[in-house]
């Protein structure tokens, strides 16, 4: 019985090593597509001659207005020069591991540079489409695994040794070849910021041209800088006023919360008060990846105003609260790769280390979306007034919601009704409260009595904003639902906190302080994530409690 098992086992194995000769001999045939000869793929072949596959709902370029017909041929020289891209990114994935592809992914980086957008969109579309999956290595790979089944019986060592290699074959055989492209470029002098330029090409062309194959490439590259980019990789340098010109000139540049005037609105946010840090990474010197503004004082601040233009008025040392009021991303790129959170704890501890006084971590947060889900809502509600429910069922374009709602309280709408002097028969208060926030010049910010007016419904629906507003279990607002992940709790909403032309036109001038408890970060973090649950003051809980 024992030799009749052996020689069982004996077949096997020689069929196991004949199958993984011959899928071995069919990868080396398959993995890279033949290009020069009369194997290249007919399809393949259309994304040089042909039109590019059609933008799902508008073609329109980068730069705003329609693209002709016409543009979206090649000429006979992008075409030369998008086979040149093509024959180098096979080179590059070829290379053994002990060749220096030095030469040629900087020719490629060469070459890619020189394209204009549309070869761009076309030499991206030829590294998902050709230096993807190879599906049938993958297949017969499957389909060799399932052959080693025991049917539940006992296997052999030689047997389950077979089988963890079959394993360690289809996962590198389900890794793209794009990704060796993406790490031969990474380990280049210059490559990972080659990197980040590309993906930010990457992502505004699949905007355009919605295809499974570019948003598997991009989904792709994306993960690699998740790994590529951890902590630990990072740098954590403060920016002061006495860095190089251009590292300052970035920061003017990319300051994406609170615009920088000018050199002396930059000097007063680097200068003594007043803290600004940056994530770097080796790979790319002199620019930040991420930075983050800090004002030192005693006491929670809820006026952007008074942080950007007031002087310091304590000595640092003697600074209670740090409070961040703004976080910038630099890389177009590097969306979605959530920097910002590492950024923020590392700050925390950094400071508790250098002024042991400062026990308050707070932000000074805008929040951008507020009037772009107050204002639909608002006409939504105006519009079911206007023609009532028994005509809104035969109207041709009805409003989308199947509710009606008052947003606003009985002496509320009194309140607003009574204060621009209006017959409330005549028009609803909601009216009113749209009519005064999209006037295009604010007037209702420069009169004392409406903005007294507008204070309370406007904050209780602010709140009911941050808080109750899910979008599939998660904030609706995209500032909240960063800081709550991250661990923090909403701890104050600030009213005329930005009376700026940008804050009376997103929130009403309503700001919010976050705050980051270093006690309660894990608790608040594991509830948001586990149940959806938003971490709030009493004083923002008590806006709930007026709720309609």
């Amino acid at each position: 019985m024992t030799n009749m098992a052996n020689a069982i086992l004996s077949k096997r194995m020689m069929r196991l090593m004949r199958m993984r000769m011959r899928v071995g001999n069919e990868i080396g045939r398959n993995s890279l597509p033949a290009y020069n000869g009369k194997q290249v793929d007919p399809e393949v072949d259309k994304l040089f001659t042909q039109q590019m596959p059609p933008t799902p709902k508008a073609s329109q370029s980068l730069h705003g207005g329609s693209k002709s017909e016409a543009s979206l041929f090649l000429s006979d020289n992008s075409k030369r020069a998008l086979e040149k891209i093509r024959d180098l990114m096979r080179d590059a994935i070829q290379m053994k591991k002990n060749e220096l592809p030095d030469l040629t992914l900087s020719k490629l980086r060469e070459e890619y540079l020189k394209l204009d957008w549309e070869s761009r969109q076309r030499a991206l579309l030829v590294l998902a489409t050709q230096f993807g999956v190879d599906r049938k290595r993958v297949h017969d790979l499957i389909s060799h695994y399932e052959s080693l089944s025991t049917d539940g019986g006992e296997e052999s060592d030689a047997a389950e040794a077979a089988r963890y290699r079959t394993e360690h074959d289809l996962r590198s055989a389900l890794m793209p070849l794009s990704a060796r492209l993406f790490e031969q470029m990474n380990g280049q002098a210059g490559g990972l910021k080659f990197l980040v330029d590309l993906r930010a090409d990457l992502i505004a062309t699949v905007k355009e041209k919605n295809l499974a194959a570019l948003r598997a490439l991009d989904s792709e590259l994306k993960g690699m800088f998740a790994t590529w980019l951890g902590p630990a990789c990072l740098e954590l340098q403060q920016i002061t006023w006495a860095n190089s010109a251009a590292l300052l000139e970035r920061i003017v540049v990319y300051e994406a919360v609170h615009p920088i005037s000018n050199l002396y609105d930059l000097k007063r946010r680097l200068g003594v008060g007043r803290r600004c840090y940056g994530y770097f990474h080796p790979a790319i010197p002199g620019e930040p990846l991420v930075f983050i503004e800090v004002a030192l004082t005693n006491e929670i601040v809820g006026s952007i105003q008074n942080v950007l233009f007031e002087e310091p008025p304590i000595a640092e040392e003697e600074a209670t609260t740090a409070i961040f009021y703004s976080i910038s991303s630099t890389q177009t790129g590097l969306a979605g790769i959530d920097l910002g959170h590492f950024l923020i704890k590392r700050v925390v501890r950094l400071l508790r280390q250098e002024i042991p006084n400062i026990q308050t971590f707070v932000t000074l947060s805008p929040i951008p979306g507020f009037l772009k889900w107050l204002l639909p809502k608002l006409k939504l509600q105006i519009r079911y007034a206007q023609v009532g429910a028994e005509d809104i069922i035969e109207m041709s374009d009805p409003p989308s919601t199947t509710f009606k709602e008052n947003l606003l309280l009985p002496e509320e709408e009194s309140n607003l009704v009574e204060a621009c002097g209006k017959d409330k028969e005549s028009i609803s208060g909601m009216q009113i409260l749209h009519d005064l926030l999209t006037s295009s010049d604010h007037e209702w910010a420069k009169s004392a009595k409406l903005v007294e007016v507008l204070r309370a419904p406007l904050m209780r629906l602010c709140a009911r904003y941050l808080i109750v507003e899910k979008k599939r279990g998660r904030a609706l607002d995209q500032v909240t639902n960063f800081h709550v992940r991250n661990g923090a709790s909403v701890e104050r909403l600030n009213w005329m906190g930005d009376t700026s032309i940008k804050g009376l036109e997103t929130s009403a001038g309503i700001m919010v302080n976050y705050i980051y408890r270093l006690e309660n970060i894990d608790t608040n973090n594991q509830a948001y994530l586990n149940k959806g649950i938003i971490a709030a003051s009493p004083a923002i809980e008590q806006y709930l409690q007026s709720r309609l």
